[in-house]
């Protein structure tokens, strides 16, 4: 990632730092919304409820894909886990190690290789299901994750159900995502912060049935839902018996 690309890494360094931050991602169709980074650097007590509740399935070394400024990963070192904290942001990582994190790596999810047997645990939290990007690549990540974690291994992912809405944009970019092949979800966005801008990419988020019918087929299934009182939601994903 080129420097100027790392606006993700830019709202967290500014943040850090004092500076005023924000986070603006801009859709393809000219769709924008923004957001505050504060949330990045929230502490566990001021998290939502269904996070919290996430937090009690987490079991042995544990893998935080897009960890973003590290809450999950330092709440969780703190509870004496050890974490392995990855994000494809280079100053992300460096905010991280500077909040405490002893094990952070730039690192993609596509990136994402291990030996068998690496970790018990795969954090997805913020909406990070979404990292998986469509159905095809979620299906071929979903087959690796399984080689490379043990054998109760389970994936704790956030997403966010994007048919519980009414607003005319949302269901009017749906509708031209499925004429297109794509699946309602699979949003295609930038981040922009100051004069940073990252390249464009593809973030997915589905429904549960959607997350269901990924999941067939990769030696994985859903355990448990956790809802939140809006359209997020977390899964708890667990290893399939009898897969090969």
């Amino acid at each position: 990632m080129k420097p100027q690309e790392d606006a993700y890494g830019q709202q967290f360094w500014a943040q850090y730092n004092g500076a005023e931050s924000f986070e603006v991602m801009e859709r393809e169709d000219g769709y924008i919304d923004v957001g505050d980074p504060k949330l990045y650097f929230s502490e566990y007590t001021d998290w939502a409820p269904f996070e919290q509740k996430a937090m009690e399935f987490v079991k042995g070394r544990v893998l935080d894909i897009g960890c973003g400024a590290g809450r999950h990963s330092l709440y969780l070192q703190e509870k004496g886990f050890d974490v392995l904290s990855i994000d494809s942001s280079p100053l992300a990582v460096d905010v991280c190690k500077l909040r405490g994190l002893r094990k952070t790596e730039v690192m993609t999810i596509d990136e994402a290789k291990f030996k068998p047997d690496s970790f018990d645990t795969i954090l997805m939290m913020g909406n990070n299901f979404g990292l998986f990007a469509n159905f095809k690549k979620a299906r071929r990540l979903l087959k690796r994750f399984y080689r490379m974690t043990c054998k109760n291994a389970i994936i704790i992912a956030g997403t966010r159900d994007i048919y519980k809405t009414d607003s005319p944009s949302h269901l009017k970019y749906h509708e031209f995502n499925r004429r297109r092949g794509r699946m309602s979800g699979q949003i295609r966005l930038r981040l922009r912060f100051r004069e940073y801008t990252s390249k464009w990419f593809d973030y997915l988020m589905v429904s549960k049935e959607e997350l269901k019918e990924i999941l067939k087929g990769t030696g994985w299934k859903t355990r448990e839902f956790i809802d939140s009182d809006n359209s997020n939601y977390i899964s708890i994903i667990e290893k399939a018996l009898n897969y090969p």
